[in-house]
């Protein structure tokens, strides 16, 4: 049985998060929650004689993510008629860009289960207008919300550098971390604001040439991703090996049923007869502009990955946790800048900040606390005031009541027992109390250690500062040897 590669190039379709559409002034809603059909104007529904006009912000945007994504930009961009008839398409066409696109030959690293990286060129970056919305009735008919019509959208093509539907995931998750990084897409793929459509298509291993391909939809989430083009790689493995033809064509994503279905023949490019937009002048990109916005990009995950472990010494795998999303690494630094040592902060922050926020279902930008307040909490740790037990319970205080760690410690109580002559009392009498487990202890019951800093921390309420319970217990056995 012969042995196939796969082949697949993804094509990612963002909205942009301008107030207002790309060529009109309606205002752009949640396509979800807004009444439909309530954000639509004679610009962006085609009636006759409307001029559309270039949306500055869409290409501010646009150029953030084709700088971020390493692309050349292109000084002159023009933009195009893409001829179709469907009902999500008020007028026929739909405004792009085809022959003179704003971006090109970009690329992304990206980093494989193996742990090794690989580099997934960027074919193209351009900027087109979004469709209507399609909702299809159970009992038959469509309803068509234009609401999201003329939303400004970026399309970022990939070469078929693409093996597998693992790598198609971790590259489609890295382009959706930039996109939220730059503050230009949510990300939010339920609700079609990212859409991804793989073109998947297989060959003998070490061959050269490309099999015939299919686009795949309705892929909602990451994972529908991965899974669907593995079944598709799946499904066109099992039919070249049956001695049949891969029919080139678009095939959608069954959630439920995890299969991929037939919805219609492929079209081709020339079957648009794509034709320069009349109504819109050239769009010149000039040196300036591009290096404003260059300078204007925010640090981006791969960079600021490498400088918290260069700089922090933190592990990999905290840097990538922190860097994730960039409001909680922009929380992170905020509180590395208060002066706390980033190690402590990013374990506070990984292991029991993400923890709370998890039973409370908050973001970090939700919660009752600033980065401010942990450092607090953190330096009480340090100084001994607290230990570590008492200060997750603090912890839990402040994002429920919104006060500081030292209100919190100060109002109940909780500083620790740090004064050596109380602990010392206490433990001698603990000892002349418990005059058998001494002679047991002493005789080499060790564990029994163990019962006396047990005795100490219920008499002080767990107030004792353990590490002078456990020194001063030391000496006072040891001189009854």
């Amino acid at each position: 049985m012969t042995k196939y590669e796969a082949v697949i190039g993804l094509e990612i379709h963002a909205e942009l998060m301008t107030n207002s559409k790309m060529f009109c002034g309606c205002r752009v809603v949640d396509s979800v929650e807004a009444p439909p059909n309530t954000a639509v104007c004679p610009v962006c529904s085609g009636m006759p004689g409307m001029l559309p006009v270039i949306n500055r912000r869409a290409i501010e945007y646009a150029m953030r993510v084709a700088l971020a994504l390493n692309c050349q930009i292109q000084h002159h961009n023009i933009f195009a008629r893409k001829n179709y008839f469907y009902p999500d398409l008020p007028k026929a066409y739909q405004i792009s860009q085809y022959e003179l696109p704003l971006g090109l030959r970009g690329w992304l690293e990206i980093e494989l289960p193996s742990g090794t990286t690989k580099r997934i060129r960027i074919r193209r970056v351009h900027i087109e207008e979004d469709t209507g919305k399609l909702t299809h009735l159970d009992e038959g008919g469509s309803l068509v919300d234009y609401n999201r019509s003329g939303v400004p959208l970026l399309e970022i093509v990939s070469e078929p550098d693409i093996s597998s539907g693992d790598e198609a995931r971790a590259y489609a998750t890295k382009i959706r971390q930039i996109l939220r990084y730059l503050g230009v897409n949510s990300g939010d793929m339920e609700k079609g604001v990212l859409r991804v459509e793989p073109n998947i298509s297989i060959h003998p291993e070490g061959s050269h040439e490309y099999g015939t391909r299919t686009e795949l939809k309705n892929l909602n989430s990451l994972r529908s991703l991965a899974d669907g083009s593995d079944f598709e790689i799946a499904r066109q493995t099992d039919v070249l090996n049956a001695g049949k033809q891969v029919v080139q064509e678009t095939r959608g994503w069954h959630d439920t049923r995890r299969v991929t279905f037939s919805q219609r023949v492929k079209e081709e490019a020339e079957d648009y007869r794509y034709l320069a937009e009349p109504d819109l002048p050239p769009l010149y990109i000039d040196d300036a502009w591009i290096q404003q916005t260059q300078a204007a990009l925010p640090e981006l995950p791969d960079v600021k990955i490498e400088r918290y472990k260069a700089e922090y010494s933190l592990s990999d795998y905290d840097a990538r946790v922190l860097a994730e999303d960039r409001v909680v690494a922009e929380w992170f630094d905020t509180a590395v800048a208060a002066g706390s040592q980033p190690k402590l902060l990013a374990n506070w922050i990984i292991n029991e900040l993400f923890r709370l926020m998890n039973e409370h279902k908050q973001n970090i930008d939700q919660i009752q606390m600033t980065p401010a307040d942990l450092v607090e909490l953190v330096d009480l740790v340090e100084k001994q005031t607290i230990n570590n037990n008492t200060a997750k319970d603090v912890l839990a205080e402040m994002l429920n009541s919104g006060q500081s760690a030292a209100k919190i410690v100060a109002a109940k109580g909780l500083a620790q027992i740090s004064d050596e002559s109380a602990i010392a009392d206490i433990i001698a009498r603990i000892i002349a109390s418990n005059p058998d487990k001494v002679t047991a202890y002493l005789d080499g019951r060790d564990k029994l250690r163990g019962f006396f800093v047990g005795q100490v921390m219920r008499e002080t309420q767990g107030k004792a500062n353990p590490t002078l319970v456990n020194r001063l217990l030391d000496t006072q056995l040891a001189a009854l040897r």
